[in-house]
């Protein structure tokens, strides 16, 4: 299928979605989903497949329903669709998604179990591959992605206070993302082209968390 744009009523589904968040609403608007969101999501990342899957996998759309199990808001459903071409979580992650806030797309180590945090400051000490990254995040922040992650307010355990990349090591996860408010270019194949381009952009910070923290060894929950 070819990627043609979001449907029109794409962005509306999620501000119904977010005044609604309801079985009801979901069962009166899932074909809405189906048609509008669902589908030209699987269309943008089958498109994209080809250039940004090697040493990556699949691209996958995550579930619409929400983990209640441990969260105080038990709200069903989730108020946008996120897509992703990635090994495994954290070891770089090609990222998409659209909703009421419009188009965002992102790259990077989303989020990072013990032993691949573990990888990721042995690799960030080193004076090779640690200054690699702050460089490539640097040039990311002067062509506008915004850099985010969880981080530790102290320095980790083990490392001197005066570490030239102290503020790295601090990262739990890390991430670089960028965002578009909704327009015209969200219902037009122009948003397979920006996300495109955006993921140019990432590719070699994708590439050093393949190459240097790759997906978790320890068996999932």
């Amino acid at each position: 299928m070819r990627f043609s744009g979001f449907g029109e009523h794409a962005v509306e589904f999620y501000d119904g979605l977010l005044a609604d968040n309801s079985k009801p609403y979901w069962e009166d608007h899932v074909e809405i989903y189906r048609e509008h969101v669902r589908a030209p999501m699987e269309a943008l990342l089958g498109e994209l497949q080809a250039e940004f899957g090697e040493g990556f996998g699949a691209g996958k759309v995550f579930r619409p329903y929400r983990d209640v199990r441990f969260a105080r808001d038990k709200t069903p459903y989730k108020t946008h669709c996120g897509g992703v071409i990635e090994a495994g979580r954290g070891g770089g992650a090609y990222y998409v998604e659209v909703g009421p806030a419009g188009l965002r797309v992102g790259g990077g180590c989303f989020h990072l179990a013990s032993d691949q945090l573990a990888r990721f400051r042995t690799a960030v000490d080193t004076d090779l591959h640690g200054p690699e990254l702050a460089g490539m995040l640097a040039t990311l922040r002067k062509q506008g992605w915004e850099i985010l992650g969880d981080r530790l307010k102290s320095r980790p355990r083990g490392y001197a206070e005066d570490h030239p990349r102290l503020d790295l090591l601090r990262y739990r996860s890390v991430y670089a993302v960028r965002a578009w408010a909704p327009d015209d270019f969200l219902h037009e194949r122009a948003a397979l082209d920006r996300v495109r381009k955006h993921w140019r952009q990432v590719r070699r910070f994708n590439e050093w968390a393949r190459d240097h923290v790759g997906p978790s060894e320890r068996p999932r929950r």
